[in-house]
C-alpha cells in the first residue's frame, strides 16, 4: 500500500500495558462482495472505534497478537493500520505501539438526534404516502403496481432508442414543452385513438402523471383553496393536492362513476379517472360527463383527467376522453409507464395554452424536461404504428389472463361477486358482509397470497374491498392464487 506504514510494535511481552487488557475481543466482520482482507480488517477496526468498543486513547495490542485475534496475517494487519492512520483513526507512538486517535470521519448518528425542521409542505406530503407493492415474498402476489415486463414492446422500444441515440449528442434548440416531433406524434395519436381535441402546441411532455399532478397542484392550489377528488382514488393524486395545504374533499363513486351531485359548490381543481375509475374500474356515464363539465364551468374550475388505463381497454374501444368535450376546462394527463416501459419517463399533459405558459414558466424551479432520447424514441414508436401493434397483442394477453382469473375465482369463492373489468390491470373485489379487509388480507397471507386493500385509497367511508393485480401473472399462477384464496376464505371470517 502506498504511504508510510505504521511501525511494528516491539515484542508483545514488552509492550502490553493495562489498557490492552481491556481491549475487546475483536472478531473479523463478515466480508462484503469483492472486499480484500486488509480492507475487511480496516473496516472491522474502524467500526469498533465508531461504536465505542475502542475508545480514544486505547492502546492496541501488538501487531502479532491483534492479527491473531482477527484471524489475518501480520502483513495484512499492518496494511489495515496504515489505512486507518491515513484516515486519522489511529496514530503510532514509536515503541509505545499504536493508539486510537480522534476519528477523522464523523461518528455514528446520535441516538437522540434533533427533529428535522421540516416544512409544512413536507409534513403534508409524507402524511399522504401509501407504501408501494413489495416486501415479503408470496407464492402468488396479486398486489397492484407490479411490473408486467413480458407485455412491453422491448424490441420496438430498444430499436427506436438505438436509432435516436446519435441525435441526442447534437445541440438542439431548447423547447420547454418537449421536442416538437414528439408532440406532433402525441397529438395525432390522442386525436385518432382517444378523441382528444388537441394540437401540438397544447401538449407538454412530463416525467409521468405524478410529476404533472405535482406541478399543477403547486400552480393552482394553496392553503384556503379547495380541491376535489374521487373517493376512493389514486393515493398519489390526493397526496399531491393535499401537500399544497389546500382542503381536499372526497366525492363518492358508485356504479356510474363520480357522483356529480356530490361535488362541492366551488373548487379550483377536481381530479377524476373517467375512462376507468381507480380503483373500482367503472366508467363515468355520458350523463355525468355532461354534468361534470357543467359543474366545472359554473365553479370556474379545471378538471384533471387521468387517462391512466385507456390503452389497456380490454373489451371494446374505450370511451373518448373528457377533454374532447371541453378542451378549455379539462387538463388531460397520461403516461406510457404501464403500456410501454416502466423505466421510461414518457408522460404528457394536454392543456389550454394559457395553462401551458404558466407551467413552462414555473417548470425550471421544480422539474426538468424528460430525457430527449426517450422523447424522440416515443415519437418513432407512435408514428410508425409499432405502439398500436403492441397494444393489440398486449390487450389480448391481459384479457385472457383476466378471463382465467375471473373463471377460477367464481369457482373458488362461491357467494362472492366477481366482476370482470373493461380496462386496467386489476380486479376490484368487494367483500361480502361481515368480512373486513384486514381479515381477508390476513387469511390470504396465511395461504401465501398477497392482495392490495382499498382502505388506503379512501378518504372517507367506503365499501370494504381488495384489489387483485392479474396482468403480470401467467395462467398457472392465477389458477393457483384463486385456489389458495378459496381455501383462505372458506366459511365465515
Amino acid at each position: 500500500m502506498a504511504g508510510t506504514r505504521v511501525p511494528l510494535s516491539p515484542p508483545d511481552t514488552a509492550t502490553l500495558l493495562d489498557t490492552e487488557e481491556v481491549t475487546p475481543d475483536l472478531t473479523l466482520a463478515p466480508a462484503r462482495p469483492g472486499e480484500t482482507r486488509h480492507a475487511l480488517a480496516a473496516r472491522t477496526l474502524r467500526e469498533a472505534v465508531l461504536d465505542g468498543r475502542l475508545p480514544e486513547g486505547t492502546r492496541l495490542p501488538g501487531h502479532r497478537r491483534l492479527a491473531q485475534r482477527l484471524g489475518v496475517s501480520r502483513n495484512t494487519l499492518v496494511d489495515a493500520l496504515t489505512q486507518l492512520h491515513a484516515e486519522g483513526y489511529v496514530r503510532p507512538r514509536g515503541r509505545s505501539g499504536t493508539v486510537i486517535s480522534v476519528p477523522a470521519l464523523p461518528g455514528p448518528a446520535r441516538v437522540n438526534a434533533p427533529a428535522l425542521p421540516l416544512s409544512a409542505w413536507a409534513i403534508r406530503a409524507l402524511r399522504g404516502q401509501v407504501p408501494e407493492a413489495g416486501g415479503d415474498t408470496f407464492a402468488v402476489d396479486f398486489r397492484v403496481g407490479q411490473p408486467v415486463p413480458e407485455l412491453y414492446p422491448e424490441s420496438a422500444w430498444t430499436q427506436a432508442l438505438a436509432r435516436r441515440a446519435a441525435q441526442v449528442t447534437h445541440a438542439h434548440p431548447h423547447d420547454p414543452l418537449g421536442p416538437l416531433e414528439t408532440r406532433r406524434a402525441l397529438a395525432a395519436y390522442l386525436s385518432a385513438e382517444r378523441g382528444a381535441r388537441v394540437t401540438p402546441d397544447m401538449v407538454m411532455l412530463t416525467g409521468g402523471t405524478q410529476s404533472a399532478l405535482d406541478a399543477l397542484a403547486r400552480v393552482f392550489l394553496e392553503p384556503g383553496r379547495l380541491a376535489a377528488a374521487e373517493d376512493p382514488t389514486y393515493a398519489g393524486a390526493r397526496a399531491a393536492l393535499a401537500a399544497t395545504g389546500a382542503d381536499v374533499t372526497g366525492v363518492p363513486v358508485d356504479d356510474g362513476g363520480l357522483r356529480t351531485d356530490a361535488l362541492p359548490g366551488r373548487a379550483t381543481l377536481v381530479y377524476v379517472t373517467p375512462g376507468c375509475q381507480y380503483p373500482t374500474a367503472v366508467s363515468l356515464s355520458a350523463a355525468r360527463r355532461q354534468a361534470l363539465i357543467a359543474w366545472a364551468t359554473a365553479a370556474d374550475a379545471f378538471i384533471l383527467e387521468d387517462d391512466y388505463a385507456a390503452d389497456l381497454h380490454l373489451t371494446s374501444r374505450p370511451p373518448p376522453v373528457l377533454q374532447g368535450l371541453a378542451p378549455d376546462r379539462v387538463i388531460l394527463l397520461g403516461s406510457f409507464s404501464k403500456s410501454l416501459a416502466p423505466v421510461t419517463r414518457s408522460g404528457f399533459l394536454v392543456a389550454p395554452p394559457d395553462v401551458l405558459r404558466v407551467l413552462t414558466g414555473t417548470r425550471p424551479l421544480t422539474d426538468r424536461l424528460p430525457g430527449r432520447l426517450d422523447a424522440l424514441a416515443l415519437a418513432d414508436v407512435l408514428s410508425s404504428g409499432a405502439y398500436a401493434r403492441h397494444l393489440r397483442r398486449a390487450r389480448g394477453t391481459v384479457a385472457h389472463r383476466q378471463e382465467t382469473l375471473v373463471t377460477e375465482l367464481r369457482r373458488a369463492l362461491t357467494g362472492w361477486t366477481v366482476t370482470p373489468v373493461a380496462s386496467g390491470l386489476h380486479l376490484y373485489l368487494p367483500l361480502p358482509s361481515p368480512w373486513t379487509e384486514e381479515q381477508v388480507l390476513d387469511r390470504a397471507a396465511a395461504q401465501g397470497v398477497a392482495l392490495s386493500p382499498v382502505s388506503p385509497l379512501a378518504a372517507g367511508g367506503h365499501v370494504p374491498a381488495v384489489l387483485l393485480g392479474f396482468a403480470g401473472l401467467p395462467a398457472e399462477q392465477l389458477r393457483d392464487g384463486a385456489r389458495r384464496l378459496g381455501l383462505a376464505l372458506r366459511g365465515a371470517p
